[in-house]
């Protein structure tokens, strides 16, 4: 060596495991975003089921007697979901000016559906025109 110079490295091996590096360097940015990712579609999956489940109680609430409402409207509500989503869920129906309306409450689970819960809920709101009987007259 003269100079004191270290000879630099030259040809194709002279960034050999950079990739490696790099790479385990982004994993955990590439877990999280994918965490992220995966948290935003169990809370659009919730509101989707929480509208639907709304539309099925308030569907069901029009067509039973006015008795008998609630009941149909509550089991209606929670007939299609599932346990991770039907175990913490609140259905409301009422009646009013011609119209039964029915509320539905769900809790959005954390990264795994049955564990844990956020402490918001989601809402599902939906309406349906009262039935009308027809009276038979003599």
């Amino acid at each position: 060596m003269s100079g004191g110079r270290r000879p630099s490295a030259t040809g194709p091996y002279r960034d050999r495991g950079q990739v490696t590096v790099e790479f385990l360097g982004m994993t955990p940015t590439i877990i999280v975003t994918l965490v992220v990712l995966w948290q935003l579609v169990l809370v659009g999956y919730t509101f989707t089921l929480a509208g639907n489940a709304a539309d099925e109680a308030a569907r069901a609430g029009t067509a039973a007697s006015p008795g008998a409402r609630q009941g149909a409207c509550q089991a209606a509500g929670t007939d299609k979901l599932s346990g991770a989503w039907g175990d913490g869920a609140t259905v409301t129906c009422a009646t009013g000016g011609g119209m039964v309306t029915a509320d539905v409450r769900l809790t959005v689970p954390i990264l795994f559906p049955g564990t844990l819960s956020f402490p918001f809920e989601v809402t599902g709101h939906a309406g349906a025109v009262e039935e009308e009987t027809d009276e038979e007259t003599d």
